[in-house]
């Protein structure tokens, strides 16, 4: 049913109705009941305010975020609020982790608008979805430096239907704008690659020190965010004999002990918040995402294979490793049938809240915080003060007027370990009893893809085959529920064990494939070596166009006006790798695994992006970088053959240990079994590096050490195999 609205052209009509009800996302369903007329993101929407004659409201943000709620509880629950919205706009909401095309676009628009970002992200756009007008939260009544909303939206509608030329104009030049940025920052992948300076990452590396935060670790200031894929640059830097080497050693050291021992990081029951809004991490923003935390994960287990130092021990990071991967199957793993095959599936959830719901009010943190007299119910005087005192719980608050989150700041030992380690289970459990923060249960397959990559080498190096086993069945689920065999395509997307919407980005193909690889190298199935080759192959097909790589295949014509009628790529890392960042990583070891040059050339002119970026802005382009360490080193390619047993694990276990940068490793599969898909683009055959190496004499398993696929003598004890392996990693870059 719809209604006239009589501040409205003769015949056009208000949708009567929020549409968000039946929508799949948690946060879209989190907004079905306000009378805002909210509408999911599509051409319908569109068309409504095109016949309307009104632009749309665009309001972009996603499940865990706090300052969404806020918004939400302050205008978008607002009845007058929501009477003006729907009598001069098309309300259009959007789950930002389910459409980071549309998100990328706008948030672009939105800093070249306002100069800031972030959400809720606020934007108004004409019915062909150019943006004019943009902002992040808005409150109810005007602040400081920030109007209220209901001042935004009347100056907007007066701009609309006073000012439509020089809106419309305004927009077209915007849209325009970003559309040249985009050409003038593309990647361009014909012609033969760059040849790779290997002068620029320890220029990176000086670029970093100059903006670490030396005291409380990280880079920059408040508010301050893991910088995980920065840390992956450092730590395989530092595994290469360099003058730099010991500097990224130092850094990444400092930051990681200085995360695990705050608040970012939970004492109680392991993972990691979003980041924190003070210098030293001890007031975190406390949402937990399954991005953030698999990633961490693997940088806590790359520290324990590079060693460690004196500033932080190996044994400390295995632990926040550990409890890290524990908290990742425990809290975010989603089991249930994919797809009615009768079969258990198992992936993990998208991300907890940043608030707990207590007596119908959203309060941030809720869950997390301490008092002093909370620690005292529950340990008693004694050891309540004591815990206050370790974890930084006073009397005054952190958070709430008398709220603080845990907050060591040191690590914990002699007395304080053990006391820590004997209340720890009696503090769990009387957290567990308060109100929880909600769970977005979307299955995300990027997200899920770098889950897998991080679960399977934690499991390899800490001698967890659980972890492995999650990660194999994690990967089963990505092959069951996301991909499309007869379309040959993944599904970003998945609610309840379906899948539906859009196509993946650049990025889910690339995570996706990179834990793929990660678990052949584990397990030595074949089978998913075979699936991250499709993957890969179809991603080159899919993404690069007319000579340029994009991040994403098609899309809404909408969203492609936005920025002048072109496909955009973005660069740089954010939460997550940029997606061209983590394709280049992928077709690298791809290339080293299959031998194939064209996918190795593919990678090195994506490392074209390095130069411009390495001395200049260093801390958005981790992951290049980590690319461009691992091009340099080779990467090494490992394979070990033989038949399974003792000996041959011994080489395997080796290899996983090592930290060489990008290595790849083949292993024979145990068993015949594996066969792949028939459309396989290496058929039947088995991994390309591990032909025509055989076996020692009476079949006794050997490791061949590559670099190009061409292959030192092979070795059969572990002691060679790292003697060699040390060698190579010395010996510098490779042409």
């Amino acid at each position: 049913m719809n209604i006239e609205d009589p501040g409205l052209p003769a015949g056009a009509r208000v949708p009567a109705a929020n549409a968000l009800g039946s929508e799949p996302s948690a946060y879209l369903r989190q907004h079905a009941g306000n009378p805002v007329h909210w509408q999911p993101f599509g051409d319908a929407a569109f068309a409504a305010a095109a016949a309307r004659d009104v632009p749309v409201f665009l309001s972009v943000g996603y499940a865990a975020c706090h300052w969404c709620h806020v918004m939400a509880q302050e205008s978008f629950d607002d009845q007058e609020t929501a009477d003006f919205l729907n009598a001069h706009f098309v309300a259009v909401k959007v789950d930002r982790e389910e459409r980071p095309d549309v998100d990328a676009v706008y948030m672009a628009a939105t800093q070249a608008i306002s100069g800031e970002g972030g959400w809720p992200m606020s934007v108004f756009l004409t019915p062909k979805g150019l943006a004019f007008h943009a902002g992040t939260y808005f409150p109810p009544r005007p602040m400081p430096g920030r109007p209220s909303f209901r001042q935004v939206l009347e100056a907007v509608r007066d701009a609309w239907q006073e000012r439509r030329d020089a809106v419309e104009q305004n927009a077209s030049n915007l849209a325009q704008s970003l559309g040249d940025a985009q050409l003038s920052a593309a990647v361009r992948v014909s012609g033969p690659p760059p040849v790779l300076d290997p002068d620029l990452l320890p220029a990176a590396v000086a670029s970093l020190a100059r903006s670490e935060d030396v005291a409380d670790g990280g880079f920059g200031t408040a508010p301050k965010f893991p910088p995980s894929a920065v840390l992956e640059f450092l730590l395989r830097h530092a595994a290469v004999p360099s003058d730099t080497a010991d500097a990224a050693r130092d850094m990444a050291g400092r930051t990681l002990a200085a995360m695990a021992r705050s608040a970012l990081f939970d004492q109680l029951d392991g993972g990691f918040a979003r980041y924190s809004v003070t210098r030293d991490w001890s007031v975190p923003h406390f949402e937990k995402m399954l991005y953030d935390n698999a990633q961490l994960l693997r940088g806590y287990v790359h520290w324990v294979r590079l060693g460690g130092n004196e500033v932080f021990s190996t044994e400390e990071a295995a632990d926040v490793a550990v409890r890290t991967a524990e908290w990742m199957l425990e809290s975010l793993g989603l089991a249930g049938d994919p797809a009615g095959s009768g079969e258990a599936g198992f992936a993990l959830a998208s991300s907890l809240d940043a608030d707990s719901v207590v007596d119908g009010e959203h309060h941030e943190g809720a869950a997390y915080l301490w008092t002093v007299a909370g620690l005292a119910d529950v340990l008693g005087d004694a050891d309540g003060a004591a815990v206050g005192r370790l974890m930084n719980v006073g009397p005054a608050g952190t958070v709430s007027a008398d709220g603080s989150p845990l907050h060591p700041a040191r690590r914990l030992d002699g007395d304080g370990a053990e006391l820590w380690a004997r209340v720890r289970p009696a503090l769990l459990g009387a957290r567990n009893l308060r109100p929880q923060p909600a769970r977005d249960d979307k299955v995300v397959a990027g997200w899920n893809g770098l889950a897998v990559a991080a679960l399977a080498e934690a499991g390899a190096v800490l001698g967890r085959n659980d972890f492995v086993v999650a990660a194999g069945t994690i990967a089963a689920y990505l092959e069951g529920v996301h991909w499309q065999p007869e379309s040959r395509s993944l599904i970003r997307v998945s609610h309840a064990g379906k899948a539906r919407g859009m196509d993946g980005l650049l990025e889910d193909y690339a995570f996706c494939a990179e834990g793929l690889f990660a678990l052949y190298a584990a397990t030595g199935r074949t089978h998913w070596y075979r699936f991250a080759e499709q993957l890969v192959h179809t991603a080159t097909s899919r993404f690069v166009v007319a000579g340029r790589l994009v991040d994403t295949a098609g899309g809404d014509g909408q969203v492609r006006a936005a920025q002048g009628g072109q496909a955009g790529l973005d660069p740089f890392d954010n939460a997550t790798p940029s997606g061209a960042a983590a394709f280049a990583g992928v077709l690298l070891s791809y290339a080293a695994l299959s031998g194939s040059a064209e996918h190795r050339d593919l990678a090195c002119q994506v490392l074209a992006l390095v130069p411009p970026l390495a001395g200049r802005a260093p801390r958005v382009a981790g992951w290049l970088l980590a690319t461009a360490q691992a091009a340099l080193a080779g990467p090494v390619e490992a394979a070990v053959v033989g038949p399974p047993g003792p000996e041959r694990t011994e080489l395997h276990l080796e290899l996983l240990k090592s930290a060489s940068p990008g290595l790849v490793i083949a292993v024979e599969d145990d068993d015949g079994t594996d066969v792949p898909p028939s459309d396989a683009p290496s058929g039947g055959e088995p991994v390309p590096l591990l032909a025509g190496r055989p076996a020692g004499p009476g079949g006794a398993p050997l490791a061949y050490l590559c670099r190009n696929m061409v292959c030192e003598r092979p070795v059969a004890t572990p002691r060679q195999l790292r003697a060699r392996l040390a060698v190579m990693v010395a010996a510098g870059p490779v042409s």
